[in-house]
């Protein structure tokens, strides 16, 4: 009888797990950066990835300064993701068709143009850290004249007011003049009303429903706020900044989401069909991972480069101290958009990168004897420019203070007490506009993952850092 009841159980138990698994669902994430792209599968139960694959991505550099890459080769390498990490699900027993939805996440900025007929890139993809959108540019619209502004300032807080930025050739804006002015086919384009701009989610995105055949062509706001054309209050491509930045009308926009929608199906491969729902730059994504979601919150990224976000809930922040305002999230058509002010700070771990290929200093971490006798070294790492908050371009790195007795491990610790300064600007400046301070920072990127950099950063900037797990 026993033997029997057991049987039973056993297979009571079997089938409750078989339709448990049967019930899970799963969530796919594009997540394309500058250095990478991968794709990644969560469980809906654990939040927890239970499959990915991730392909290294080349930079083109014709000249130094120049930051390039080839979109056909971003969307045949995020398919080979798709595909790979497909295949580990089969094996352990996950069908594609447990894929509920797909999101995409970018980096920020990087700015693209395309042939709406043909689904040919224009020119290369203009990464964000692209620095061949000279000054001049930049020169030629800070000093051109806005109705009812008299002064330079008022015409500065002008467009910070209705933009969230000031121009520099970070943003997408500064870049797509470059290529409206430098490149015939992309002028040519325009006038024939087929060329398409956006950002990389956006090129994504249009490719991977349908392209040419019917592909939907959106961005959403947080990487639209980075463009200088998005009014940050009503969410709106602005006809006046528009044509303030002499944007042709025939230029192809892509239309304003919010970061959780059903945009459109994929069009092809394992997930045919299944619905892509989210999008959001990889930094404000980062905001969420991290859980800030209540004004205050903050996060800072330190990967090859520092970016460090201030959640200020629903009324946008204009700054005042070198900062820039943009769209956190907006979760859901009907949602309140959510703002933050963000400080961006050019380098960060590739400083580190420079030490090990220029200086020969590998274990950039290794740096606790020069504790005990710290010299008065001081080291100021912009090297190709200054970002958040003073926003001056061609500047040099700078190391005062080097004797006889200076050691590599001095070096090593001034480096990243550099970057740790030059964060602890930022968050004054966030405090400075807000009134508020910082009570606690959570971060991450590749240096997050080191004790002694977090701990001089905790030293430096006198409050709490944790990783949000």
């Amino acid at each position: 009888m026993s033997k029997t009841y057991n049987l039973i159980c056993d297979k009571k138990n079997n089938a409750q797990k078989s339709k448990s698994a049967a019930e899970e669902k799963f969530v796919g994430v594009i997540d394309e950066g500058v250095s990478s792209t991968r794709f990644l599968v969560f469980s809906s139960k654990t939040q927890l990835p239970v499959a990915s694959h991730e392909i290294s991505l080349t930079n083109i550099s014709g000249y130094e300064g120049w930051v390039e890459q080839d979109p056909e080769n971003i969307l045949i390498e995020v398919k080979r993701t798709i595909v790979v990490t497909c295949n580990k699900l089969k094996k352990i027993n996950i069908s594609p068709s447990a894929i509920a939805a797909i999101g995409v996440t970018n980096q920020r900025d990087t700015t693209l143009v395309w042939d709406k007929y043909t689904g040919s890139p224009l020119y290369n993809a203009i990464v964000w850290m692209d620095v061949m959108t000279t000054q001049s540019i930049v020169n030629r619209f800070i000093n051109k004249r806005i109705p009812n502004c008299d002064t330079l300032d008022e015409q500065k807080r002008h467009l910070h007011y209705k933009s969230g930025s000031t121009i520099n050739p970070y943003f997408s804006v500064v870049k797509l003049i470059w290529l409206m002015e430098n490149i015939p086919q992309v002028s040519k384009a325009i006038q024939e009303e087929r060329c398409m701009f956006g950002t990389m989610d956006s090129w994504l995105i249009w490719n991977l429903t349908g392209g040419i055949n019917g592909g939907v062509h959106i961005t959403d706001v947080t990487n639209a706020s980075r463009t200088m054309l998005m009014n940050i209050h009503s969410l709106r491509w602005d006809k006046t900044l528009i044509e303030f930045f002499d944007i042709p009308k025939s230029l192809i926009l892509p239309d304003i989401r919010s970061c959780s929608e059903v945009y459109g199906f994929m069009a092809g491969g394992p997930f045919i069909k299944t619905p892509i729902s989210g999008c959001i730059g990889d930094h404000q994504g980062a905001l969420l991972g991290q859980l800030c979601f209540t004004a205050g919150q903050a996060k800072c990224t330190f990967g090859s480069n520092c970016f460090l976000l201030y959640n200020t809930g629903r009324k946008p922040v204009i700054s005042t101290h070198g900062l820039l305002t943009t769209v956190a999230y907006k979760i859901g058509k009907h949602s309140d958009p959510i703002y933050a002010l963000e400080g961006s700070v050019v380098v960060a771990e590739n400083t580190t990168e420079w030490l090990k290929d220029n200086l020969w200093i590998m274990d950039v971490y290794k740096s606790k004897e020069a504790e005990k006798d710290k010299k008065n070294i001081y080291f100021v790492p912009p090297f190709p420019e200054l970002y958040a908050p003073f926003w001056i371009t061609g500047t040099d790195g700078k190391c005062t203070g080097v004797t006889m007795e200076t050691t590599e491990a001095h070096l090593m610790r001034e480096t990243l007490e550099g970057i740790c300064f030059q964060t602890k600007e930022v968050m004054q400046s966030m405090q400075s506009d807000t009134g508020h301070p910082v009570m606690a920072l959570n971060v991450d990127g590749g240096m997050s993952t080191n004790d002694t950099f977090l701990k001089i950063l905790t030293n430096i900037c006198c409050l709490p850092v944790g990783i949000q797990n």
